[in-house]
């Protein structure tokens, strides 16, 4: 308790300067998801593409985008792209794989609508993704 009377207690700008980094990355998730989410809405609902190519397509666009905003805007990180790329694009692809397994039971299997599944499934990877690439992408 006294550790949150303390954060509460510091001025903006300090609680900006400590939490920055978290702040950004969870903006810029928000960017990526939301494109993300309005790529897969157009492609599936749209063009009538697969539920598991258009979450296929839109999510890559996401992590391409999450990838590049987080390299040049958050962590400030040019070394070694072509390797945080492919950690990111990796942590990426596992979220993928977890929308395409929730996807498959929900939607294929239990008939709930596929928007629906899309939308429950991005915090669940969101956090998941944020640990992992905290944790090893951006190390």
């Amino acid at each position: 308790m006294a550790t949150l009377d303390r954060t509460l207690g510091r001025p903006l700008p300090e609680l900006w300067r400590r939490h920055r980094s978290f702040v950004l990355y969870q903006l810029i998730g928000a960017s990526g998801a939301l494109l993300d989410l309005l790529l897969f809405l157009a492609l599936y609902n749209a063009a009538g593409v697969h539920e598991q190519v258009a979450a296929a397509i839109s999510t890559s666009v996401g992590i391409a985008n999450n990838f590049l905003l987080n390299s040049y805007l958050n962590f400030r990180k040019r070394d070694g792209m072509l390797r945080r790329f492919v950690r990111f694009y990796t942590v990426g692809l596992l979220g993928l794989a977890l929308v395409a397994v929730l996807l498959l039971v929900f939607h294929s299997w239990l008939g709930v609508d596929a928007n629906i599944v899309k939308v429950v499934s991005m915090p669940i990877v969101a956090v998941l993704q944020f640990l992992v690439n905290k944790r090893w992408s951006f190390k």
